[in-house]
């Protein structure tokens, strides 16, 4: 919510927070983001919310009334890449030969059982 309605600058593009790691101790932590666009739109998100933890420590601690407020850090979250590439490269092959996934989805499980035997 303060990223998306408090924080007013311009830098921080379209981000996504993924999913937010909390030590123990309640100390750090470590808060994972995606952002839409290329390399430079990814850049600039990032610098943009280094720029922007001071406020968040602050705006975080006055709303939670907390007496220590954790340390943040934010890191793209190379996994949704990751994903998206895989999920591209499936399509890629659909798209050109249905037929050859549906005999390397069969000689895939045929191959598997044939591992289960040897054990």
């Amino acid at each position: 919510m303060l990223l998306a309605r408090e924080l007013h600058d311009p830098g921080i593009g379209f981000v996504t927070i993924t999913r937010v790691q909390v030590s123990p101790d309640l100390q750090h932590a470590r808060v994972y983001y995606t952002a839409l666009g290329d390399d430079k739109a990814r850049q600039s998100s990032d610098r943009a919310l280094h720029r922007a933890i001071p406020f968040l420590r602050r705006q975080i601690g006055s709303r939670l009334r907390l007496k220590r407020v954790a340390e943040l850090e934010f890191v793209y979250d190379q996994s949704i890449a990751g994903q998206d590439r895989i999920e591209q490269l499936l399509n890629e092959i659909r798209t050109q030969d249905p037929a050859a996934l549906d005999r390397a989805a069969a000689t895939g499980s045929s191959d598997t059982n044939d591992d289960d035997d040897q054990s």
